[in-house]
């Protein structure tokens, strides 16, 4: 049980990692598609989700994770797992590796083995931030009890909570910190620059087959998902900030279920300080355990989240070459001492108001956004060549004696030339595929 709240800083603090001993782990989100019709697979249809994840397990030999008759997700043997997302995303949550050379190799990995079982049973996948076809109403939803609850309670605190559901997909990195004052540096800075990353990873300008004028329509879901649970922690850029003030925000934040056993029983709205004070509505006695602490870190959607390590979550979901893109950016920039300084001037004057208005304007404007009184595409030419140095002061290599610095080249294309992936899409479309947005699923596939 729950003693208090110092048990829920314990529990951050038990996160605290020496620096020798840092990992990178990589998450990666992709869309299920029908070749012959570009539709998204129901779970239960014959060469649908549920299909692809019996025949991973059985061809592969992972393991299974079940809720109820249902596998929902699948353990490798290499210390990933297979989870999906509510609209039948699936997600790559990678290992704890070492390094960028070992992310990549387990992506590329991951990538063949699901080509190959998509393949076999008609099915393809498509690395874009948003659904660039299908309406809300044309998306099958996955048995998994936790979106269920999740499903009913999104439209009563937001308009775009169930397009993030459904229609959005993602690329994140997981970052270790070594101490309170290593993760409040790290948390602050990569909040802060955020925006940028999501200019630099913008690849959703379509939905329902056409442009939405925006170049990150994923981006914008967020901003209309949940505000008790999403968008820009304030509490990060207080001067004091550390693992309580973070506890004290979770706690705020508003609770969607408990999980006891295989099921999930609905308490969306209601506050976890009064289940820690055994007044739970429905509950009422009943103690959180630190299974239910897990579970509820779990349920706050910031652009950046604090859990036993740092996610950096503001990137559209994209193809192969940018699933390494994304944690060589972050790992560059904050697992090298001197690149952190260097990023830490970079976003010296942002604040929560700065950032909360730059994430719109890089929705919109991707690297011609503003990020307080900056030019988003100045701010990421540094971005990258700050984390390029980083990169090369780490010295770690490959085989055939690469270092990490190879993997910034697709987003050193992008700063450079100020057109985002997203751009490219739309140029396409309004040119060499005469509007026919089905092109993007022959074109753009894995």
């Amino acid at each position: 049980m729950i003693n208090g709240k110092e048990d829920l800083v314990a529990w951050f603090e038990a996160g605290e990692t020496p620096a020798d001993q840092w990992r990178i782990g990589t998450e990666h989100e992709k869309l299920l598609f029908a070749q012959k019709t570009h539709q998204r697979p129901s779970y239960e249809e014959e060469h649908g989700v549920g299909a692809l994840l019996k025949g991973l397990a059985e061809s592969h030999h992972w393991t299974p994770i079940t809720e109820g008759e249902f596998i929902i997700g699948l353990k490798d043997s290499h210390g990933g797992s297979i989870t999906l997302e509510p609209g039948g995303q699936f997600e790559l949550s990678g290992a704890p590796l070492e390094n960028l050379h070992q992310t990549c190799q387990e992506t590329n990995r991951h990538l063949k083995d699901m080509r190959k079982a998509t393949s076999e049973i008609g099915l393809g996948m498509l690395g874009v931030g948003f659904d660039p076809v299908w309406r809300r109403e044309d998306i099958p939803w996955m048995p998994k009890g936790r979106y269920a609850i999740m499903r009913r309670h999104m439209p009563k605190v937001g308009s775009l909570g169930l397009d993030m559901m459904q229609r959005t997909t993602t690329i994140q990195v997981n970052l270790d910190y070594a101490s309170e004052r290593d993760m409040a540096r790290k948390f602050r800075v990569s909040l802060a620059l955020q925006p940028v990353a999501t200019a630099l990873f913008a690849n959703s300008p379509f939905r329902e087959g056409r442009p939405t004028g925006l170049l990150s329509t994923r981006a914008e879901a967020w901003t209309d998902t949940d505000d008790a649970r999403c968008g820009i922690p304030a509490c990060v850029f207080d001067p004091d900030f550390g693992y309580e003030q973070w506890v004290d925000y979770i706690l705020d934040v508003p609770m969607y279920f408990l999980h006891r056993g295989e099921s999930y029983i609905d308490v969306a709205g209601l506050s976890f300080r009064d289940f820690m004070a055994g007044r739970l509505p429905g509950h009422e006695g009943e103690l959180p355990t630190m299974a239910d602490w897990e579970d509820h870190v779990t349920t706050a959607f910031p652009e950046v989240r604090l859990k036993q390590y740092l996610e950096m979550r503001g990137a559209d979901g994209g193809p192969w070459n940018m699933i390494c893109a994304l944690p060589a950016l972050w790992t560059g920039l904050l697992y090298d001492a001197d690149a952190l300084e260097a990023a830490e001037e970079l976003a010296a004057d942002l604040g929560a108001e700065d950032i909360a208005a730059a994430r719109m304007s890089v929705a919109r404007h991707g690297l011609k956004g503003r990020l307080g009184d900056r030019d988003v595409g100045e701010i990421a030419r540094s971005m990258v060549d700050i984390a390029r140095r980083g990169l090369h002061r780490r010295q770690i290599t490959d085989s055939a004696g690469n270092d990490e610095t190879g993997f910034l080249d697709p987003l050193h294309a992008i700063a450079e030339s100020g057109t985002t992936r997203a751009e490219t899409l739309l140029e396409l479309f309004h040119g060499k595929w005469d509007e026919d947005i089905h092109r993007i699923y022959t074109e753009f596939q894995f």
